[in-house]
Protein backbone atom coordinates (compact mmCIF):
# COMPACT_ATOMS: atom_id res chain seq x y z
CA UNK A 1 0.00 0.00 0.00
CA UNK A 2 1.42 3.42 -0.91
CA UNK A 3 2.32 5.85 1.81
CA UNK A 4 -0.70 8.02 2.67
CA UNK A 5 1.23 11.22 3.43
CA UNK A 6 4.36 12.12 1.48
CA UNK A 7 6.72 15.04 2.07
CA UNK A 8 6.69 17.22 -1.07
CA UNK A 9 9.76 19.33 -1.89
CA UNK A 10 9.40 22.11 -4.46
CA UNK A 11 12.59 23.44 -6.01
CA UNK A 12 13.34 25.83 -8.85
CA UNK A 13 15.77 24.04 -11.17
CA UNK A 14 17.74 21.96 -8.62
CA UNK A 15 15.32 19.16 -7.74
CA UNK A 16 17.43 16.41 -9.32
CA UNK A 17 20.65 17.74 -7.79
CA UNK A 18 19.02 17.89 -4.34
CA UNK A 19 17.46 14.44 -4.71
CA UNK A 20 20.79 12.89 -5.79
CA UNK A 21 22.55 14.58 -2.86
CA UNK A 22 20.02 13.16 -0.39
CA UNK A 23 20.26 9.71 -2.02
CA UNK A 24 24.03 9.78 -1.52
CA UNK A 25 23.61 10.25 2.25
CA UNK A 26 21.56 7.16 3.04
CA UNK A 27 22.46 3.53 2.26
CA UNK A 28 18.89 2.38 1.64
CA UNK A 29 17.93 5.23 -0.72
CA UNK A 30 16.51 4.91 -4.21
CA UNK A 31 14.72 6.79 -6.96
CA UNK A 32 11.26 5.32 -7.43
CA UNK A 33 10.13 7.39 -10.42
CA UNK A 34 11.14 10.48 -12.34
CA UNK A 35 9.39 12.41 -15.11
CA UNK A 36 10.96 15.35 -16.91
CA UNK A 37 9.61 18.38 -18.71
CA UNK A 38 9.72 17.91 -22.47
CA UNK A 39 10.13 20.43 -25.29
CA UNK A 40 7.53 23.17 -25.23
CA UNK A 41 6.23 22.28 -21.76
CA UNK A 42 5.94 24.78 -18.91
CA UNK A 43 9.25 23.90 -17.23
CA UNK A 44 12.80 23.92 -18.52
CA UNK A 45 13.30 20.95 -20.83
CA UNK A 46 14.86 18.04 -18.94
CA UNK A 47 14.15 19.47 -15.48
CA UNK A 48 12.09 17.48 -12.98
CA UNK A 49 8.36 17.54 -13.61
CA UNK A 50 7.87 15.01 -10.81
CA UNK A 51 10.15 12.64 -8.91
CA UNK A 52 9.54 10.17 -6.12
CA UNK A 53 12.38 8.82 -4.04
CA UNK A 54 12.89 6.87 -0.84
CA UNK A 55 15.22 7.59 2.08
CA UNK A 56 15.22 5.16 5.01
CA UNK A 57 11.82 3.67 4.14
CA UNK A 58 10.24 7.13 3.82
CA UNK A 59 8.99 8.36 0.44
CA UNK A 60 9.47 11.93 -0.77
CA UNK A 61 8.35 13.81 -3.85
CA UNK A 62 10.29 16.57 -5.60
CA UNK A 63 9.57 18.91 -8.47
CA UNK A 64 11.16 21.82 -10.28
CA UNK A 65 8.43 24.41 -10.26
CA UNK A 66 7.89 26.00 -13.64
CA UNK A 67 6.71 29.13 -11.82
CA UNK A 68 8.98 31.35 -9.70
CA UNK A 69 7.66 31.77 -6.17
CA UNK A 70 8.45 34.44 -3.59
CA UNK A 71 8.88 31.73 -0.95
CA UNK A 72 11.12 28.78 -0.24
CA UNK A 73 11.70 26.33 2.60
CA UNK A 74 11.78 27.47 6.22
CA UNK A 75 13.06 25.72 9.36
CA UNK A 76 9.50 25.64 10.73
CA UNK A 77 9.24 22.25 9.01
CA UNK A 78 12.27 19.99 9.00
CA UNK A 79 13.30 16.42 8.34
CA UNK A 80 14.12 14.76 11.66
CA UNK A 81 16.70 11.98 11.49
CA UNK A 82 17.38 9.54 14.34
CA UNK A 83 21.04 8.62 13.90
CA UNK A 84 22.20 5.26 15.22
CA UNK A 85 25.89 6.08 15.72
CA UNK A 86 28.13 9.04 16.47
CA UNK A 87 29.82 8.48 13.09
CA UNK A 88 26.47 8.72 11.31
CA UNK A 89 25.43 11.99 12.96
CA UNK A 90 28.88 13.53 12.34
CA UNK A 91 28.84 12.46 8.66
CA UNK A 92 25.31 13.71 8.03
CA UNK A 93 25.88 16.98 9.87
CA UNK A 94 29.07 17.68 7.88
CA UNK A 95 27.46 16.86 4.53
CA UNK A 96 24.19 18.71 5.13
CA UNK A 97 25.80 21.82 6.60
CA UNK A 98 28.34 22.18 3.77
CA UNK A 99 27.30 25.31 1.83
CA UNK A 100 24.25 25.46 4.11
CA UNK A 101 23.56 27.08 7.47
CA UNK A 102 24.02 25.70 10.96
CA UNK A 103 20.95 26.49 13.03
CA UNK A 104 22.13 24.57 16.12
CA UNK A 105 25.66 23.14 16.21
CA UNK A 106 26.21 19.50 17.11
CA UNK A 107 26.20 19.50 20.89
CA UNK A 108 24.65 18.11 24.04
CA UNK A 109 21.35 19.79 24.85
CA UNK A 110 18.94 19.14 27.70
CA UNK A 111 16.71 17.02 25.44
CA UNK A 112 19.55 15.13 23.72
CA UNK A 113 23.16 14.16 24.35
CA UNK A 114 24.03 14.79 20.67
CA UNK A 115 21.86 16.96 18.42
CA UNK A 116 22.33 19.35 15.51
CA UNK A 117 20.05 21.35 13.21
CA UNK A 118 21.02 22.57 9.76
CA UNK A 119 19.51 24.13 6.69
CA UNK A 120 21.20 22.47 3.71
CA UNK A 121 22.46 24.19 0.53
CA UNK A 122 18.99 23.78 -1.01
CA UNK A 123 17.23 25.39 1.97
CA UNK A 124 15.77 22.16 3.38
CA UNK A 125 15.96 21.99 7.19
CA UNK A 126 17.28 18.85 8.93
CA UNK A 127 17.31 17.98 12.63
CA UNK A 128 19.81 15.26 13.49
CA UNK A 129 19.61 13.39 16.78
CA UNK A 130 21.79 10.62 18.17
CA UNK A 131 19.35 8.00 19.42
Amino acid sequence: MPQKITTFLMFEGVAEEAMNFYLSLFDDAEVLAIARYGPGEAGAEGSVLSATFRLADQEYMAIDSAVHHAFTFTPSISLYVQCETADEIERLFAALSEKGETLMPLDSYGFSTRFGWVSDRFGVSWQLNLA
